[in-house]
């Protein structure tokens, strides 16, 4: 972050630093290779992932388009009916990152994070990020259906109908809000593999992970 002096230098390190907090790049040559999060390292992970200011940014944002194409009237308008809908936005954050990334995880012994391939053709990237919701790697390291995903989605949007009045019920209505978060989170895998692409693109603050020798101190020199 030291190294980027560009314009907008803080709301540009939000926004860089934002896809990395759950994605990890295992060291070259042990693609396999991952490191167990405990119980409490899943939580802390949750509230880093969450309450960062670009999660509170979108919210007001979406919240804002929510309130020109008045969607859900039952929360009116005017500042009263933009806080009730940022209220909302911020509670669907929230929960779903509350159930994708600590409470299925813990039950499952799941890791929450995105094992990024970093390397190879773009096709074999484009499909490892796109089965992410789908496969997932266990607290073991062998991998394991993506249980968070779908009942952390399943949890929130059931969970959204408390506070969103004019959601419609039924499992129609509920399976096309399931299927609209699963396909965001598909969109941000995408986007969490592709990175360090698009940064060095865009020259946006990111560091490569260093090699496995990088910390290594130097060899002493023989007598």
């Amino acid at each position: 972050m030291q190294d980027y002096t560009g314009p907008f230098r803080r709301v540009v390190l939000f926004v860089a630093r934002k896809p990395e907090i759950k994605t990890v790049q295992p060291p070259s040559g042990h693609p396999g290779r991952i490191c167990a999060l405990s119980s409490e390292q899943k939580f802390h992970l949750f509230v880093r992932n969450t309450f960062e200011p670009v999660t509170i940014l979108s919210s007001a944002f979406n919240a804002g388009l929510d309130q020109a194409e008045d969607t859900d009237p039952t929360f009116g308008q005017g500042a009263e009916g933009y806080g009730k809908r940022l209220g909302a936005e911020l509670a669907d954050r929230v929960s779903s990152d509350f159930f994708h990334t600590f409470v299925f995880p813990v039950i499952f012994r799941q890791d929450p994070r995105y094992y990024r391939l970093g390397e190879g053709k773009t096709s074999t990237r484009a499909g490892h990020a796109l089965t992410h919701i789908f496969v997932a790697h266990g607290d073991s390291g062998r991998k394991m259906f993506n249980y968070s995903e779908w009942m952390g989605t399943t949890a929130s949007v059931a969970l959204g109908n408390s506070y969103h009045p004019g959601n419609r019920r039924g499992a129609g209505p509920a399976s096309r809000r399931i299927a609209i978060s699963v396909g965001t989170d598909v969109g941000f895998d995408l986007l969490r593999e592709f990175w360090p692409e698009l940064v060095r693109k865009f020259k946006l603050p990111f560091r490569e992970p260093a090699s496995p020798n990088a910390n290594q101190p130097p060899a002493f020199p023989k007598n």
